[in-house]
């Protein structure tokens, strides 16, 4: 798995020139648009609650000695579990909405990727692109949770909270690279496909995950380069794998058409 991984970072080498080579950044207008203010919406609502979710937290605290340093990492506390939950609701919203927008981009770069040669894809309509991701985003935003949840708990813990926070961001990293790769999925998989295919490719989600994570920490300029740059570069990972596992269907009149020329 750990060579996958590092297949899925790799991917995003050489995606700036390959979105300018064809053409794509017209297609992030409205992804960076919901983005930005998604992104924002949350920024601002762990500086402006971060102080009432302390004060929630620092009556945990019983004793009067002690209560105003309680207090104050109460409040920085707060404002932690606003990001970190924002963070995790953040990339669900983007990837459920973004949906329609990245299916046309995955198309370009699947077509870059593999020439000219026709293949068979499943042909789906704006609504049911946006449908699929939404129901992708939220069933992994429940798993996501379910798992997340119990380890911020013990991220609170000494020396094991390393470990736990640890496994906070590479789950993060998971399920973000999941929505990443379900751009390309969409044409060639049903939703249970899909699943499956991911869990038997999670190196390469988890890989593509760890960049989208990192990236989203550059102030404001992450949330306009994250989403394109991520989608370009999962789409990439994911059209190989697909190519060396021989799960694109060739249309079969292409085929003919390359045996005559031959």
């Amino acid at each position: 798995m750990f060579k996958n991984i590092i297949n899925g970072i790799k991917a995003y080498f050489g995606t700036f020139n390959l979105i300018s080579k064809l053409g794509l950044w017209k297609y992030f207008a409205i992804p960076i648009l919901i983005s930005l203010l998604t992104g924002l919406g949350f920024v601002a609502l762990a500086y402006f609650f971060s102080d009432n979710l302390g004060l929630l937290i620092a009556k945990v605290w019983p004793w009067e000695w002690g209560s105003e340093t309680f207090a104050t990492i109460s409040t920085y506390l707060g404002g932690f579990l606003i990001l970190v939950l924002g963070l995790v609701l953040y990339k669900h919203i983007v990837m459920a909405l973004s949906a329609p927008f990245m299916s046309p981009v995955s198309e370009k770069v699947e077509a870059h990727i593999l020439g000219k040669t026709e293949h068979t894809h499943r042909n789906t309509s704006f609504r049911q692109q946006l449908s699929r991701g939404i129901r992708i985003n939220l069933r992994n935003l429940f798993k996501e949770l379910l798992f997340m949840i119990p380890l911020i708990i013990l991220s609170l813990i000494p020396v094991v909270g390393i470990v736990a926070t640890l496994l906070i961001f590479l789950i993060q990293a998971y399920y973000v690279g999941f929505g990443n790769m379900d751009y390309t999925m969409e044409r060639h998989f049903n939703y249970k496909e899909s699943i499956q295919f991911v869990r038997k490719n999670r190196g390469t989600a988890i890989g593509n995950g760890i960049v989208f994570v990192f990236m989203l920490f550059i102030p404001i300029i992450g949330f306009i380069i994250t989403l394109p740059i991520s989608v370009v570069a999962a789409s990439s990972a994911t059209v190989k794998i697909l190519d060396e596992k021989k799960l694109i269907t060739t249309n079969p009149a292409s085929e003919k058409h390359k045996e005559i020329e031959a």
